[in-house]
């Protein structure tokens, strides 16, 4: 049984991709895909596995989450499941710790190496969705506050700006903590929107139609954002009804080169580390490239003018 741990990240579209395999979770029972969501997962499947605030009994969580999951394989396995798919962002963290670190998932390293403990080892395949910054901490501040954080301070996103840590570090974290799974990147750019299409690029396998335009989750716009921040915050949001972005245009370039250096590394694969997936819906081209109208590299005055002799 191969077995998919679809990680996130948070405000990358996972509550989408996830609704959509629950609502297609019969038909996809039918070609041998399991799915694990959040509503399992954080229902005292993964109690345990991280360590957290809490009542000592005594008893070793860890081990017991262990075998818990262990014993949920196993049965996975007998009821023919042949590939099973576990969605949890919060495995990679939480988007409350980022912004109060002011980095992108620390400490990541320690919480998949035990996740990867949990899951015994056949951990086949891990995936990651990652989003350019600029975006994906706008996203994340524009969720926070409808969870009732104020605004941020303009030191604060200076501070998001400035750190060196980025999608790059996550990837090889991951890949240090669970080295005998391969490690799968699916950019938000491309799949946002698009569950089939991720599925698919996760297994490989055909990938049903219906649900797969449902959106879930999305980042608030601004008049909502207005009517949830205190009066006296208001005249720090912008005027119009579009996407709430908090960073400078400078500080937004910044954030966009840290993110295509990371894609580009990511194209040159990665030091081995991981692979980003291609979208099937892209074709490659054979050995021989698509025809395509030819016309001349600039303009000749005279189309039949040709070069002189050599004699």
């Amino acid at each position: 049984m191969n077995v998919f741990l679809h990680i996130g990240a948070h405000r990358c579209a996972t509550t989408t991709f996830q609704d959509y395999l629950r609502q297609n979770a019969t038909q996809l029972g039918v070609q041998g895909t399991g799915f694990w969501g959040p509503r399992r997962t954080r229902s005292g499947l993964f109690n345990g596995i991280v360590p957290a605030p809490g009542v000592n009994t005594g008893r070793d969580k860890q081990r017991r989450a262990q075998g818990r999951v262990q014993l949920n394989l196993t049965r996975c396995a007998g009821l023919g499941v042949q590939q099973l798919i576990v969605s949890d962002e919060n495995m990679l963290g939480s988007v409350r710790a980022n912004l109060r670190m002011g980095d992108l998932y620390c400490g990541v390293g320690e919480r998949m190496a035990r996740f990867g403990a949990a899951f015994g080892g056949r951990v086949t395949d891990v995936v990651l969705s990652i989003r350019s910054l600029e975006y994906y901490w706008a996203s994340a501040l524009g969720y926070s506050v409808t969870r009732g954080r104020r605004l941020p301070t303009p030191a604060e996103l200076k501070r998001l700006v400035a750190s060196r840590r980025s999608w790059r570090d996550v990837i090889t974290d991951v890949a240090c903590a669970i080295p005998e799974a391969r490690i799968r990147v699916l950019p938000f750019e491309t799949y946002a929107g698009r569950p089939d299409a991720q599925l698919q690029a996760m297994t490989h396998l055909p990938a049903p139609r219906t649900h797969a335009r449902l959106w879930h989750n999305a980042t608030p716009r601004l008049p909502e954002l207005r009517s949830l921040v205190a009066p006296e915050q208001m005249a720090a949001l912008p005027a119009g009804d579009g996407r709430w972005q908090p960073f400078t245009p400078g500080q937004q370039l910044a954030l966009r080169e840290t993110y295509a250096d990371d894609l580009m590394w990511l194209t040159a694969g990665a030091d081995g580390l991981a692979r980003l997936a291609r979208d099937p819906d892209n074709k490659m081209v054979g050995q021989n490239l698509p025809w395509t109208d030819l016309t001349r590299g600039r303009p000749y005055d005279d189309e039949d003018r040709r070069l002189a002799g050599t004699g």
